[in-house]
């Protein structure tokens, strides 16, 4: 996932912007990147900051870096999405797999927020006896 999704995407389910992005791992990959500053336009991802209060945006070395895994997290709902395999997996409550969403948070939770691992959305470590696979 690149950093700048962050500047397009919102919580599916209450709609909340930004989300926040804890990376676990990341890629760097050597690329000629030529654009024009700032890339995006009101949320940078890679600062984790809004566009208008970063004096110097790092665009050419934010484009060059996928987040491997990861997780987002909406600070309204507490909902949160696991980035796997560079993909944001932004699926609704009901589509979601209980099991490996608890594999996700057992696997990571050494760096996943306290208040995500006991309270968040659709599923937390208190669910470990009663999750639907």
């Amino acid at each position: 996932m690149k950093y700048s999704l962050i500047n397009i995407i919102a919580c599916p389910i209450c709609k909340n912007f930004p989300l926040k992005l804890i990376v676990f791992n990341s890629k760097t990959y050597q690329r000629n990147v030529l654009v024009e500053k700032p890339f995006c336009d009101l949320y940078c991802g890679f600062k984790q900051n809004y566009v208008k209060d970063i004096k110097e945006t790092p665009c050419d070395e934010c484009l060059r870096v996928e987040v491997v895994e990861g997780i987002l997290i909406c600070s309204k709902c507490l909902r949160w999405y696991p980035i796997i395999d560079e993909i944001p997996r932004m699926l609704p409550d009901d589509l979601r797999r209980g099991s490996e969403d608890i594999e996700f948070l057992k696997k990571y939770s050494d760096k996943i927020p306290k208040e995500v691992l006991e309270g968040g959305k659709p599923h937390n470590i208190h669910q470990l006896s009663s999750v639907n696979t």
